[in-house]
């Protein structure tokens, strides 16, 4: 069997609603296995105004919205037409991309019918009860999460350091790598535009430290707060540039009142703001990879980040960047005020990134994907 023979149920909790990381990754998977005669269908809740314009066939699955977090929509599960439309389909393969009912639903429906399953893993759940006081969750979520993966026939994850974590956690054995690319014709250093900065009020000569994602706070905000702070009573002198939005930008803002926030972007406007970045901080311990690293290193932009899954392996210490241990609120501060101090640094380090990020190429990436679904459906059949 080559590519054009896989038939592929696709069951995600946020594939048709808002733009983040994982969406936009399983995005180009689809469009990847579409324009190799792949037979995709994907199961997953819907707005009426999504983020994102996604390729395939989408089957809407019932929903409701996250308290809280009204932006995304958490599925009640494969019932009804979806269920009948996943019996109609009948894939050989069932991809789950993120650990709620529905995914769970269709694990148990592709066991029933000898159909084998693939989870992908994007973030660390596990991670995001301590940012809401709420720590002592972790091992439940971590029993909660292992109960749907080792019902898996294998496991992906974007880097190195995410595989090391499941395994860790007892997740599967069976776990390889599905990493990230990064649009070059979006970002890279030549987009730089310093107009754009000029526009919020940083001067070209001044260094604007930046964040890239959305403004929840398992992205790191209160960490990314607190370092800001630092700087300030330091008397290092940088300016804050925030991209992106999400329900915790007041609470940023008043945090950090000297923040610049462009707001919500997407596409070429997004890899300007990216690149008129002098620096790019990202504390957050919950992504699998990061695409916003992978993209400010592309941009030509040095990054400090939490010494922590992803950054592991996107960021060379002291190459492409500096890694410091997660927390470290001192320790972030002395990194990024290093690079506010030290143009010829960052000149470096950013180059270097930009040259490190060429190594991540989406079409290699999917196709090595679409040959861990071969694998995995040749298995099943000789089973």
């Amino acid at each position: 069997m080559d590519v054009s023979g896989l038939r592929i149920a696709l069951v995600s909790g946020n594939y048709n609603m808002v733009r983040d990381g994982a969406a936009l990754s399983v995005g180009r998977l689809v469009t990847h296995l579409l324009a190799h005669g792949a037979e995709v269908c994907i199961f997953c809740p819907t707005i009426d105004n999504p983020q994102v314009d996604q390729p395939g066939e989408v089957v809407t699955l019932p929903s409701f919205a996250i308290p809280g977090r009204g932006e995304y929509r958490l599925p009640i599960g494969l019932t009804g037409r979806a269920k009948r439309r996943i019996e109609e389909f009948r894939p050989n393969l069932v991809h789950v991309a993120s650990p709620d009912r529905a995914a769970r639903q269709a694990a148990k429906w592709a066991r029933d019918n000898g159909v084998p399953v693939l989870a992908s893993v994007h973030t660390r759940f596990e991670t995001y009860p301590q940012y809401y006081r709420l720590g002592f969750m972790k091992p439940v979520v971590e029993a909660w999460l292992r109960k749907l993966y080792r019902r898996c026939d294998a496991l992906v994850a974007p880097s190195d350091g995410m595989v090391e974590v499941l395994r860790r956690q007892r997740m599967h054995r069976d776990i390889g790598i599905w990493s990230r690319g990064v649009d070059r014709t979006i970002f890279n250093s030549g987009v730089r535009d310093l107009a754009l900065r000029r526009g919020v009020g940083i001067g070209d000569g001044e260094v604007a430290i930046g964040f890239l994602g959305r403004l929840v706070m398992e992205k790191g905000l209160p960490e990314f707060a607190a370092v800001m702070n630092q700087l300030s009573v330091r008397g290092v002198p940088h300016k804050v540039l925030v991209l992106g939005d999400g329900p915790a930008r007041e609470w940023l803002a008043d945090k950090v009142p000297e923040a610049r926030f462009a707001g919500y972007l997407e596409g070429a406007e997004l890899g300007r703001w990216v690149a008129g970045m002098d620096v790019f901080f990202n504390p957050s311990i919950t992504e699998a990879l990061g695409n916003v690293t992978l993209e400010a290193m592309a941009c030509g932009v040095p990054v400090v980040a939490a010494r922590a899954t992803g950054s592991t392996t996107l960021v060379r210490d002291g190459e492409t960047g500096t890694l410091v241990e997660p927390g470290n609120i001192a320790a972030f501060a002395d990194a990024l005020q290093r690079y506010v101090e030290e143009p010829a640094l960052r000149a470096a380090h950013g180059a270097a990134g930009e040259a490190r990020s060429k190594l991540f190429d989406w079409d290699q990436i999917n196709r090595q994907m679409a040959q861990t679904y071969l694998r995995l459906v040749s298995a099943r059949k000789i089973a």
